[in-house]
């Protein structure tokens, strides 16, 4: 018989804190990255992220943000603007005892990129659809983000790429598009 989760919840995949399940509320723009997306993923950028310092732009429920840290990201970052979301996110954090590896941060998004000082190495970019938010950020992202960073975008259809990243594996499940960028030229599928 398949595994049952309540709603409004998704299970971490991998790493240290495998088969944990976060909880999140209902929003009508929160879209929390399936189990399956979320695998192929991880097979892309490596299981093992160590070292990596990662930006959740958009957090939502986490689950990106919570499989990086929990796959040995040395730090994420993760930016919601959503009271509601927030206070899960907090919660979430807490009852994975995340620690220091873990920074929460209430923010516009905008607003965040134009003043971070750090570089990130991973980038999850999951933005509300039809709002245009990935062509308004396409233009900061190489002021945050280091030269071989990776970036993860979801989006309401294929995008070749964002700013200087190219996409090189992509793929879609349902009506959501994924895509895994990096700078270059390259274009390839799942």
């Amino acid at each position: 018989m398949p595994e049952t989760r309540p709603l409004n919840s998704v299970r971490i995949i991998g790493g240290e804190w495998r088969r944990r399940i976060l909880r999140f509320p209902e929003a009508p723009d929160l879209r929390p990255t399936p189990d399956r997306v979320r695998e192929t993923l991880f097979n892309w950028l490596g299981q093992d992220l160590s070292g990596a310092i990662c930006l959740d732009l958009f957090a939502g429920s986490g689950a990106l943000g919570f499989e990086a840290a929990s796959r040995g990201a040395s730090r994420v970052v993760m930016v919601e603007h959503s009271p509601p979301a927030l206070q899960a996110l907090e919660s979430n954090s807490r009852l994975l005892g995340v620690g220091e590896r873990v920074q929460i941060v209430r923010a516009d998004a905008q607003r965040f990129l134009a003043g971070a000082a750090d570089r990130f190495d991973v980038l999850f970019l999951d933005p509300p659809f039809h709002q245009g938010w990935i062509e308004r950020l396409a233009p900061i992202l190489a002021g945050v983000l280091s030269d071989d960073a990776a970036v993860y975008v979801e989006a309401e259809r294929f995008l070749p790429g964002c700013g200087d990243w190219r996409t090189v594996r992509h793929g879609h499940a349902g009506r959501v598009f994924h895509h895994l960028m990096q700078r270059g030229e390259r274009d390839g599928a799942e």
